[in-house]
């Protein structure tokens, strides 16, 4: 089981490049063909079964799972540094998590809060209050997914401003309901088919300096201009923004980037909501993202790694604003569940713990250099970006154009060697890590060296 608090020493950086792959620490993971035969057999099942839009990234089926290792049905171990895209931030299995949820399923598994209410939602609401970046009065309504808080901030947006419109800027993703596939940047495979996508959606450029080369206060002159001309500011309700794109390809903007759209909104009266459901609760060194940006946001999103993996999601923000709705029209049958509450409850206390925000921000020191020795000795990879256990590497053609394909014959060569890593970018053209913030430095150089020699085997194909 993985212990209920983080914190580990530093230990010296991940290895320089010098010449050739960088030798692989640890064992092999992998000992059978991947898929092996009892995912194979699995495989056909759930093509049998499942819906074919439900289409895993990996054909490997998990048994088990402790702390940032996973372990297949064939008995094959992968270094996991996807997380659950992002979920288990304080590892699989997390002690503390598990054994608060635990104690409250003896007690009472369901009543809604929206009926009779229990303790657990709302401290889970008064520790968000603290948490969230802001000095201001604040309140929360507790869901399930994060798509359903993007769903409900907007709502709330609407309500307080009594206005329609809703920006977004380029690259973002924000869910797979009907209301966010038209917040989405791509529309595969997200919304192809599924009919008309929402009005009154209004889309900008974000700051993006590998490609755009623009410094904060002009890329978000541009985009405010956009949307000025576009959408008008008195239309818009608010503004839905990551504060690093996950889905998007670990793209972090610019200095100045975000505060000057902050100061853009109040200046107009246009609700600020951060989604915050892959980068917030400890991912990025930080509590929340937008603090390494100096961004104060009006709502904040929070879902994945908030319950160690239990359903849970929340919206935060200031109080005159999450009291615009009529009372009732918050909140749904498993809002903010009280085993999901409990667990959070556990999990802020983990992320308020000494030292553990501060390992998050040695696991990224780690990997980024890790990933920087690699991008020397690897023309294809065009940039390294990150903040904590969220990094991602931008794969390019010599021409220095996206390269999706170098992120399937990567992923599946890293796969096959013992690691699972996501993919990124409009494009699917970004390697994205999101590792445990619990992860151990060993796993983190066995798993560059996994990459090495992915890279190695793919310069030489």
């Amino acid at each position: 089981m993985n212990p209920a608090a983080p914190a580990q020493t530093a230990a010296p950086a991940a290895p320089a490049a010098s010449s050739g792959a960088p030798a692989r620490p640890g064992p092999r993971r992998v000992r059978t063909e991947v898929p092996g035969p009892r995912s194979r057999e699995l495989g056909e099942r759930r093509s049998e079964y499942v819906s074919a839009a439900v289409s895993p990234a990996f054909p490997v089926f998990i048994a088990s799972a402790d702390d940032s290792v996973l372990t297949d049905v064939d008995g094959n171990e992968f270094i996991d540094f996807g997380s659950g895209i992002g979920v288990t931030t304080l590892g699989h299995g997390n002690a503390g998590a598990t054994a608060a949820a635990v104690d409250q399923i003896d007690r009472f598994t369901h009543t809604l809060f929206g009926v009779t209410p229990y303790e657990g939602y709302v401290e889970v609401s008064r520790r968000l209050a603290l948490a969230t970046p802001g000095d201001f009065p604040k309140k929360s309504m507790l869901g399930s997914t994060g798509a359903e808080a993007i769903e409900n901030a907007i709502k709330i947006a609407r309500a307080h401003t009594r206005r329609n419109g809703i920006a977004v800027v380029d690259h973002a993703y924000h869910g797979r309901t009907n209301l966010t596939l038209g917040l989405n940047f791509k529309a595969t495979p997200y919304a192809i088919g599924a009919g008309p996508r929402p009005g009154e959606i209004y889309r900008t450029a974000n700051s993006y300096p590998f490609h755009d080369g623009l410094n904060g206060s002009d890329a978000a002159r541009r985009a405010i201009a956009y949307l000025e001309k576009t959408a008008g500011a008195e239309n818009l309700a608010c503004l839905v923004i990551e504060p690093i794109q996950g889905e998007g390809g670990v793209i972090l903007p610019a200095e100045g980037f975000l505060p000057a759209l902050q100061e853009w909104c109040r200046a107009h009266g246009i609700v600020v909501i951060a989604d915050e459901i892959q980068t917030g609760l400890g991912r990025t060194g930080r509590m929340f993202a937008s603090e390494h940006f100096g961004f104060v946001p009006d709502l904040v999103a929070t879902a994945k790694a908030i319950a160690s993996g239990i359903p849970l999601s929340a919206v935060t923000g200031r109080a005159e604003i999450m009291d615009s709705m009529s009372p009732g029209g918050l909140s749904g049958t498993f809002s903010g569940n009280p085993v999901a509450c409990a667990a959070a409850l556990s999990v802020l206390d983990q992320l308020e713990a000494p030292g553990t925000l501060e390992r998050a921000a040695e696991v990224g020191d780690r990997i980024g250099t890790g990933l920087r020795a690699l991008q020397a000795r690897y023309p294809v990879i065009g940039d390294v970006r990150g903040l904590g256990a969220l990094h991602g590497i931008e794969l390019v053609t010599p021409a220095g154009d996206p390269d999706p394909s170098a992120y399937r014959a990567l992923s599946r060569l890293a796969l096959e060697r013992g690691l699972i890593l996501l993919p990124g970018g409009s494009d699917g053209h970004v390697l994205r890590m999101l590792p445990a913030i619990t992860v151990s430095d060993a796993l983190i150089d066995e798993a560059l060296a996994i990459l090495g020699e992915a890279l190695e085997v793919h310069a030489g194909s």
